[in-house]
């Protein structure tokens, strides 16, 4: 009986630890090459740009090979990127993720900032971007991120 009931056990805890491991987070890898269109208020594209981005243990996110595909003075000489990710989720796995980048431009005085606040879900980000800088470089709206691989 002592070791039917252990069985019985050893068999619910490993249920229970496979039902809370269950993530659900393969569509929530920021790892990849991404594409983004930034929007002003009245939806017409005012920016655009491709990059690489990969998530760090430590909830960062960096960087690299951006490129602004549309001709924009405030990143003439591209820029540097850096955000954070925060997971959200529940008890049945992770549901979407707040992220935030900030991308400052390289070689450009004064700098020119553009932050991007979205929630990632399903290998898309949307959210809302500000603009601050030097004369013509400010603005806001709206942006999507696409993952492309």
């Amino acid at each position: 009986m002592k070791y039917v009931f252990s069985g019985i056990m050893l068999a619910a805890l490993a249920l229970f630890a496979a039902c809370g491991s269950n993530s659900n987070n393969n569509n929530l890898n920021v790892n990849g090459n991404w594409s983004a269109s930034l929007t002003d208020s009245n939806n017409q594209q005012i920016l655009s740009f491709t990059t690489t981005l990969t998530q760090n243990s430590n909830g960062s996110i960096s960087g690299e090979s951006i490129t602004f595909t549309s001709n924009s003075a405030c990143f003439a000489n591209g820029g540097t990127e850096t955000g954070t990710i925060t997971i959200n989720g529940n008890t049945s796995g992770v549901t979407s993720a707040g992220i935030q980048l900030a991308i400052t431009s390289s070689g450009t005085t004064p700098t020119n900032t553009l932050t991007l606040n979205g929630t990632f879900q399903n290998s898309t980000i949307n959210g809302t971007w500000t603009l601050n800088g030097g004369v013509g470089c400010s603005g806001n709206g709206n942006f999507t991120m696409t993952k492309v691989s």
